[in-house]
């Protein structure tokens, strides 16, 4: 494991991948979470104000999420214990990977965090019971600006590993990617 903050760009515009250092022994591992001043000397600058933490199941899907600007929320994720695969949508009008989708399995042993920048929408799905997912917010949740995506959109084509086997009436009646209501433009410095 490398032993400074290491910053690794994604497939998607402005989505990164971070790995901080683990120190590691026969009593198990050691590792700083967060540390603004070290993830700012690797680049890294994003100020965040909300943290929140998830339990599911294995086959549980919550997403796809995001909040209309100007209150996008920007998300440090990671996963506690378990595993998910995380999935991003990038909705920035005028991006170059506009309308595209990224997965990335994302397991407690692994120290990577996946950060996508307000206009994104975001879900993931848990590849094992007492799956933990913890993220850091660049926004506080606004219900009256939140909105959702529809998980399984063809157009989308999202490749989930296993099958769904939970989310919420809401999630399911999500809007396809054709219809939904997006107002991020990729020059808003998203």
């Amino acid at each position: 494991m490398p032993r400074r903050i290491k910053i690794y760009a994604a497939p998607l515009a402005g989505v990164v991948e971070i790995v901080a250092p683990v120190f590691a022994d026969e009593r198990g591992f050691f590792t700083e979470a967060y540390n603004r001043e070290r993830w700012a000397e690797a680049g890294f600058h994003e100020q965040f104000v909300q943290d929140n933490l998830s339990l599911s199941a294995k086959g549980v899907l919550r997403g796809m999420h995001y909040q209309l600007h100007p209150w996008g929320m920007g998300k440090l994720m990671r996963v506690l214990t378990g595993a998910a695969f995380d999935v991003l949508v990038d909705l920035r009008s005028g991006s170059p990977t506009y309308g595209k989708w990224m997965g990335r399995h994302l397991e407690a042993a692994d120290p990577r965090w996946l950060f996508a920048p307000p206009g994104f929408a975001h879900g993931f799905l848990a590849l094992e019971d007492d799956t933990r997912m913890y993220y850091k917010c660049t926004s506080f949740y606004r219900p009256e600006a939140e909105r959702a995506l529809r998980y399984n959109d063809p157009e989308l084509g999202i490749e989930w590993p296993v099958s769904v086997t939970s989310l919420s009436e809401k999630d399911a009646a999500a809007p396809l990617f054709c219809d939904a209501e997006t107002n991020f433009h990729y020059s808003d410095g998203a």
